[in-house]
């Protein structure tokens, strides 16, 4: 949709989803002089509870949807699983960023796989079985061993299983409900990396410093910056998702995971059409958020600076670290290079997100060691 640019702060912006992102954008486009209005059907939503207004309603709500277009100046998502109808409908009365098309591409692992190899980059080898009659010999051949994983609705591990044989995969498939599956081939990684980025209409992009990731349990751990990488490496992860971006015609700010094999080659894994997990560094580290991009990408305004200020490592509070009672809070108040992040969240669950932490220090290495130390005080060891 057409509308005048740019969207300038007074203005009412709308979220789609009330969750972490959402309140952190909240928080950011607040600190500009916006308000900001939240659709999520949860009543304790995190992002519903920081807004200027909480319309608690379904996604796809056609009252809700006609309130959001009527109201904002323009709308983004804080996850990629809102219906793409929910935002086709809004685009035809508001801005809305990123586009139905390019978040529809996100939702769908088919899609999405076939998307990055056509737009010439690496990606793993994999097939695709849309039920199970697909899942022969020949379709496994040089996917195996490998990941089996839902084309639909999975994040941090969830929806995935992994598999070494023929067999494997076909039992797999009937334990994931028979619904469209993506093979994916496991590779040996020296490293996995994430390149966040924002980008304007005009194609003006972006880029965020590389981040290292580690994961546990298919979840991310620890997000290390600058990456411990070659320069030619970090150059190419910074090319590959610019070259993706732009494939995309993408406006906002997007998320680029990557595999980095031992022979120094790199390998899209998957994308995310919103600020992403390993991109949290940018609040404390950055002259510019990554959520900050978000809110100038959407209202048409210049990109900030996204040079890093200083080493950090963030690490991300799982809803584990309550298994021995309230976290020791106090002993990340006490160091001095750590900010604490929590998400307003009313119930700690194993593997659920609940916050996270920025610890900045003079390099990576001490950056690590803090992080290391304060993940065991919030668990609650203490050797």
């Amino acid at each position: 949709m057409k509308m005048s640019l740019p969207i300038l702060p007074g203005a009412m912006l709308g979220v789609l989803g009330g969750g972490q992102l959402g309140r952190m954008f909240v928080h950011a486009a607040q600190a500009m002089g916006y308000r900001v209005t939240v659709l999520d059907p949860d009543s304790h939503a995190p992002a519903g509870a920081a807004a200027d207004r909480h319309l608690c309603a379904a996604y796809d709500d056609p009252a809700a949807l006609d309130d959001l277009a009527a109201t904002c100046a323009a709308v983004t998502t804080e996850f990629e699983n809102v219906p793409a109808a929910a935002m086709q409908r809004l685009a035809e009365r508001v801005r809305v960023t990123p586009s139905a098309d390019a978040v529809a591409i996100a939702q769908d692992r088919i899609l999405e796989k076939n998307f990055i190899r056509d737009a010439g980059l690496g990606v793993v080898p994999f097939a695709v079985f849309g039920d199970a009659a697909d899942i022969t010999a020949e379709a496994c051949s040089g996917c195996l061993p490998g990941i089996l994983k839902t084309a639909r609705l999975g994040y941090d591990g969830k929806g995935q299983v992994r598999v070494q044989t023929l067999d494997e995969v076909r039992a797999a498939f009937d334990g994931l409900k028979g619904v469209p599956c993506v093979l994916e081939k496991r590779v040996d990684l020296a490293c996995e990396v994430s390149v966040v980025l924002a980008r304007t209409d005009d194609g003006t992009t972006r880029c965020f410093p590389v981040g290292e990731n580690q994961h546990k349990g298919g979840i991310l751990d620890l997000t290390i910056v600058p990456a411990r990488v070659s320069p030619a490496i970090a150059a190419t992860a910074v090319d590959m998702a610019t070259r993706l971006a732009a494939a995309l015609g993408y406006v906002g700010t997007l998320g680029v995971e990557m595999f980095v094999l031992g022979d120094g080659s790199v390998l899209v894994n998957e994308i995310a059409p919103r600020p992403h997990n390993s991109g949290h560094y940018t609040q404390d580290a950055t002259v510019c958020s990554q959520f900050d991009q978000q809110v100038r990408a959407m209202c048409g305004l210049p990109l900030g600076d996204p040079g890093l200020m200083s080493p950090v490592a963030m690490l991300n509070v799982m809803g584990d670290m309550w298994a021995a009672g309230t976290p020791d809070w106090a002993a990340v108040m006490a160091h001095d290079g750590a900010r604490l992040h929590l998400y307003g969240k009313r119930e700690a669950r194993p593997g659920r997100k609940m916050g996270h932490v920025n610890v900045l220090s003079g390099d990576a290495g001490r950056a690590v060691a803090a992080a290391e130390s304060l993940r065991r005080a919030l668990e609650g060891q203490t050797g």
